[in-house]
């Protein structure tokens, strides 16, 4: 998989339009470059939501 490409879905950056290509999100784990697209990252952060105590809201 290259270094374009979500490491969800294996999407790959390049087939999204440059605006599109704009929302992709990035996270660093050492020296290596990790990414998400739109639809993988906003799913993630459901997840993530959805794990937070209820005290948070």
């Amino acid at each position: 998989m290259s270094g374009d490409s979500c490491v969800r879905c294996a999407r790959s950056k390049e087939s999204d339009d440059a605006l599109r290509a704009l929302s992709w999100v990035a996270e660093r784990d050492g020296a290596a470059m990790r990414w998400l697209c739109p639809d993988c990252a906003r799913d993630h952060v459901r997840d993530i939501e959805g794990k937070l105590p209820r005290d948070y809201w």
